[in-house]
């Protein structure tokens, strides 16, 4: 246990630079005067660490000094390697820089974690895009790419759903969600979420901008996904399904929703089982085409405004289908036929 300790602090110092023994202590979840020995042990070895005094003092390596990475475990190794979206580095323009450095990450490594890492690659594939959809790759995606690295400005044309709108931003990461990339950019003083794909036209400044220290894009990706789950999420529906629709409902629902889906056993007038689910959901509009999907194997219970509107949507669909395929109704349908309620198969005794 404790050479991997050694390590990671070794690691730590060489990727953070000055750190303190409360850092340390805290990462390795050991005493800061575990810490201190730790620090005495590698300079005794040869490693050139060293102390900076003061209040705003820490460890730090002697400049130019580089952790070899034979310390690697082969967890580790085989981590690794499994790391990255594939395509990913290629769509940024990295593609060449990604493959250059696992040859040399390869080279460094013993032969025996060769071996490991080479059967992680050949056994497990990350595929980053959902079912039935296609990883995008907008064309400007290089150029924001070296914006946000550059810290410079760009001014956009943007198409949002509403309307397209020109706009002066700062961008500040690049995130890649299901397939979609999307710009974390700070415009008129307050961070915003856009599509790449989105951006009709592009111009890369060379006005920069200084870039906040404070900014953390996973932070703010999470708080930015939690926010927009729940703005499209503002409503509470109540739903009576079958065990087939509950898998269903559990399979199409957003992360959002089952983590919040409330659910109720009980048995109907045949003795089956049937269960009550209380879920967040949006708009009527909305809603109405989601319970759709499960068809015969749920119904609306409540609110009351959301029923009705289902029922209404249903009666639609219905005398839709009850019209021939051209919107005209079915040869030989009488007027009776055209107004009278769906009751199976329509066939007269």
């Amino acid at each position: 246990m404790r050479a991997v300790r050694l390590i990671n602090i070794l690691t730590t110092l060489q990727a953070k630079g000055l750190v303190t023994a409360e850092t340390l202590a805290a990462e390795n979840g050991v005493s800061v005067r575990t810490i201190y020995r730790d620090i005495d042990a590698l300079s005794l070895s040869g490693v050139p660490v060293y102390s900076e005094r003061g209040s705003e003092g820490g460890y730090r390596l002697l400049d130019g000094y580089r952790v070899r990475l034979n310390g690697l475990s082969p967890g580790e190794a085989e981590a690794m390697f499994l790391s990255g979206v594939p395509g990913a580095a290629a769509d940024l323009g990295l593609g060449s820089l990604m493959a250059g450095a696992q040859k040399k990450l390869t080279a460094a490594l013993p032969e025996d974690l060769r071996q490991s890492a080479a059967r992680m690659q050949g056994r497990f594939h990350l595929d980053a895009p959902t079912w039935f959809g296609e990883s995008e790759r907008p064309e400007h995606l290089q150029a924001i790419a070296d914006a946000v690295w550059n810290c410079k400005l760009v001014r956009m044309r943007y198409r949002s759903w509403k309307a397209e709108k020109n706009r002066e931003a700062a961008p500040l990461g690049v995130v890649l969600k299901g397939g979609a990339w999307y710009m974390a950019a700070r415009v008129d003083g307050d961070v915003r979420t856009y599509r790449i794909a989105r951006i009709l036209d592009l111009v890369v400044t060379e006005e920069r901008f200084e870039r906040p220290e404070d900014f953390d894009l996973a932070g703010y990706w999470t708080e930015n996904t939690l926010r927009l789950e729940a703005e499209l999420h503002p409503n509470t529906a109540t739903l009576r399904v079958s065990k087939w629709g509950l898998r269903l409902l559990e399979h199409i629902s957003p992360s959002y929703v089952r983590a919040r889906m409330e659910t109720e056993i009980e048995k109907d007038e045949q003795g089956e089982d049937r269960w009550i689910v209380t879920l967040p959901c949006g708009q009527a509009q909305h809603a109405i085409s989601e319970f759709l999907r499960l068809g015969t194997e749920a119904e609306v219970l409540a609110p009351d405004t959301l029923r009705e509107a289902t029922r209404e949507a249903l009666e639609r669909l219905a005398e839709r289908y009850r019209q021939g395929a051209g919107g005209a109704p079915p040869p030989g349908a009488t007027i009776r036929d055209r107004a009278a309620p769906d009751r199976g198969s329509g066939r007269r005794p």
